[in-house]
C-alpha cells in the first residue's frame, strides 16, 4: 500500500527544501513527502495523483507566491482532495490573512516562518492535524481501475477479460456514479481523456484510453509472445482439457506451451458454480477451478500465452507449426487441439447490434451484481444455463429461464432442477423462443414466440444471457485436420473407414485414441467428435492424451 502524501508548495527553493527536510525527518516512516515550487505545478501534480488513486493527507502552502497565493491554491486543491488537511506558511505580516483564511476559506491551520525549532512550532500542530485525518482515513483502492459504462460492449469485454484472467480491478460506471463526488473529481482530473471510454488506470499512473484486452494483458505482465520458437508439446486452448494436458505434460518433463485466445478456463471458467465435480462436495466456481489449474500448470513450468490466438497450422516433416494472430510461429513435436466450443449464435433481429449491451453469450458473471432488482432472461436449458440462473437469482428481482421444450428434465441435471424449483424468483417459460430484441443503446425488451399458441409476447428485459448449444471453432485448421459435418475434430477409431486408415496416414499403426489424421496432432475435450460435454471428461481426455504423446515422441 502506497504511503499517504504530504505535499508542500513554496516558490522559495530554500524554504521548500527546509520544510521537506523537516517533514521527512519526523513523518517519513508513515508518509511520502513531495514538494513543488509553484502552485500551478502542484495542482497538475494533484490531478496526476488523483488519477493514480494516491492519497494526500496534508497540503502545506506558502501564502506569498506569484500568480496564485497560498489561500487560492488551497481552495483549488480542496476541489481535488477535499479530505486533505490544509495549512498555510506565513510571515508575520500575513497573520491577518491567515486568520481570515481559517475563518472563511476552511484552512485548518497556519504556521509562522521561521518555525524553528520544529519540535515546538511545527510537529505538535501537524501531529494533531494528521491524527485527526487518520481517524477518518479509508485507504483508496490501489489496483487497476476501469472507467466505462454498463452498456458499452468494449467495457464489458475488458471487465470480462480481467475477471476471467483473475486480475483484481475496480469497476467505475461513470453514468451510474455520475452523482458521486469522488468520481466527478477523478473525471475532472482526467480532463478530455475521460471521454475516451473505457479508460484503464494503472497503479503506476499509466493510462489506456479505449483499451483492449491485449493491451491490458501486456501492461499487467501476462505473456502473449512465446519465449522460444520450439516446444515438445504445444496446446491450443486453455479450458479444462488443455489445462489438464499442460499439467500432465509439463510434470512429466515435456517443454510445454499453452495458447489461449481469451483467458484460461474456457467455458467452464465462466461457470458460476460446478457442484458435481469429483472431490469438491460443496462445489466450486469455474473461475476457481481455472485459477487452481493455472497455478498448478505454471508451477510445473508451463508457458501460458493469453490472450493469443492460433490462426493456422501446418506440418513440416516431424514438426507441427502453429501460426499466431500476431504473425509469430511456434513449432513443436506434438500438437494438441483443445479449443472447446463456443456458444451457438441466436438468430433474431437486434441480437448482434445489442451484444455486450444487455445481450450476452455465456455466464456473464461480471454482470450479475449489475442486475440487482432487475428482470433478466436466461435462454437455454442445459446445466450451464441452470448454473447461471442460480447465480443471477442472488441479485436479480426475477430470473426467467426460456426454453423451446416442455421442461428441463431432458437437458439439465436433476440436482440443478431441484435447486431451481426452490428459488422463488426463478421461473420457467416453456415452448418459447426469442424472435426479436429491442432497445436503442441497450436491451430494453424482448419478443418471445410461444410455439404452443403461435403468438408473440413482448416483455421488458434488462439483460439476456444465451446458452443455446455450442459449436466448435475449427475453421482455422483448414484442410489439415479432418472434421465432421459440424466441425468437430475426428480422432482415433472415427478416422477408420471400411478398415482403412485416414488418407495420407504414413505410419504402420492406427491413429491413437485421441490422435487426429495427422500423426502427433491430438484433439481433446469438447472440440473432439463424440466427446462427453463434461468438465471431468475433458480433464480425463487431456491427461490420457499425454500418455499417447509420450508413445508418439518415443518413435520420432
Amino acid at each position: 500500500m502506497a504511503k499517504p502524501i504530504l505535499l508542500s508548495v513554496d516558490d522559495d527553493a530554500d524554504v521548500l527544501r527546509a520544510i521537506e527536510r523537516d517533514l521527512r525527518s519526523h513523518y517519513g516512516a508513515e508518509y511520502r513527502v513531495i514538494g513543488s515550487d509553484s502552485p500551478e505545478g502542484a495542482l497538475d501534480l494533484l490531478k496526476q495523483l488523483k488519477v493514480r488513486s494516491d492519497t494526500v493527507a496534508l497540503l502545506l502552502a506558502d501564502q506569498r507566491m506569484p500568480r496564485m497565493d497560498g489561500v487560492k491554491f488551497l481552495q483549488e486543491a480542496k476541489e481535488i482532495y477535499p479530505d486533505a488537511k490544509r495549512a498555510l506558511l506565513t510571515a508575520y505580516a500575513d497573520t491577518n490573512a491567515a486568520i481570515s483564511a481559517i475563518n472563511h476559506a476552511n484552512i485548518n491551520y497556519f504556521f509562522m516562518k521561521p518555525w524553528d525549532p520544529p519540535a515546538d512550532h511545527l510537529y505538535p500542530q501537524l501531529d494533531d492535524l494528521l491524527d485527526d485525518w487518520q481517524a477518518s482515513y479509508h485507504p483508496a483502492f490501489q489496483g487497476i481501475r476501469v472507467l466505462g459504462t454498463r452498456w458499452s460492449p468494449r467495457s464489458y469485454e475488458l471487465r470480462d477479460f480481467l475477471a476471467r484472467s483473475h486480475v483484481p480491478y475496480q469497476w467505475i460506471d461513470v453514468e451510474l456514479s455520475a452523482g458521486d463526488p469522488e468520481t466527478k473529481r477523478l473525471l475532472d482530473a482526467l480532463g478530455p481523456e475521460a471521454s475516451k471510454l473505457p479508460v484503464v488506470l494503472f497503479p503506476d499512473g499509466a493510462k489506456l484510453l479505449e483499451g483492449a484486452p491485449t493491451e491490458v494483458a501486456k501492461k499487467v505482465g501476462l505473456r502473449t509472445v512465446a519465449q522460444t520458437s520450439f516446444y515438445d508439446l504445444a496446446i491450443v486452448g486453455g479450458g479444462p482439457a488443455g489445462l489438464a494436458a499442460a499439467v500432465y505434460g509439463a510434470s512429466e518433463g515435456l517443454h510445454t506451451v499453452m495458447i489461449e485466445r481469451e483467458a484460461p478456463g474456457g467455458q467452464a471458467g465462466m461457470s458460476s458454480r460446478i457442484e458435481n465435480y469429483l472431490g469438491f462436495p460443496t462445489g466450486l466456481s469455474g473461475g476457481d477451478l481455472a485459477r487452481r489449474a493455472v497455478v498448478q500448470a505454471q508451477r510445473f513450468g508451463v508457458e501460458i500465452l493469453a490472450p493469443q490466438e492460433a490462426v493456422g497450422i501446418r506440418t513440416e516433416g516431424s514438426y507441427r507449426i502453429v501460426k499466431m494472430a500476431d504473425g509469430n510461429e511456434i513449432s513443436c513435436h506434438a500438437l494438441m487441439i483443445a479449443t472447446g466450443v463456443q456458444w451457438r449464435r441466436l438468430e433474431a433481429p437486434g441480437i448482434d447490434r445489442l451484444q455486450g449491451a444487455g445481450v450476452y453469450y455465456g455466464g456473464g458473471a461480471t454482470e450479475a451484481i449489475a442486475c440487482k432488482g432487475e428482470t433478466i432472461y436466461v435462454i437455454g436449458g442445459a446445466n450451464s444455463a441452470g448454473q447461471a440462473a442460480m447465480n443471477f437469482a442472488k441479485y436479480a428481482d426475477r430470473v426467467v429461464i426460456l426454453v423451446r421444450g416442455t421442461s428441463l428434465s431432458s437437458t439439465m441435471s436433476q440436482y440443478l432442477i431441484d435447486q431451481i424449483k426452490e428459488m422463488p424468483n426463478i421461473s420457467l417459460w416453456a415452448h418459447a423462443s426469442v424472435s426479436e430484441v429491442h432497445g436503442d443503446t441497450h436491451l430494453e425488451e424482448i419478443s418471445v414466440l410461444c410455439s404452443d399458441t403461435n403468438k408473440i409476447e413482448r416483455v421488458p428485459a434488462s439483460a439476456m444471457f444465451i446458452f443455446i448449444g455450442a459449436l466448435p471453432r475449427t475453421d482455422w485448421l483448414g484442410d489439415v485436420v479432418e472434421r465432421d459435418g459440424r466441425g468437430f475434430v475426428l480422432t482415433g477409431p472415427d478416422l477408420i473407414r471400411d478398415g482403412n486408415r485416414p488418407k495420407g496416414w504414413t505410419l504402420e499403426r492406427d491413429p491413437f485414441l485421441l490422435e487426429t489424421n495427422v500423426p502427433g496432432l491430438f484433439a481433446v475435450g469438447d472440440v473432439r467428435h463424440g466427446s462427453v460435454k463434461r468438465v471431468a471428461s475433458s480433464v480425463g481426455e487431456g491427461s490420457v492424451a499425454v500418455q499417447f504423446i509420450h508413445q508418439y515422441l518415443s518413435k520420432v
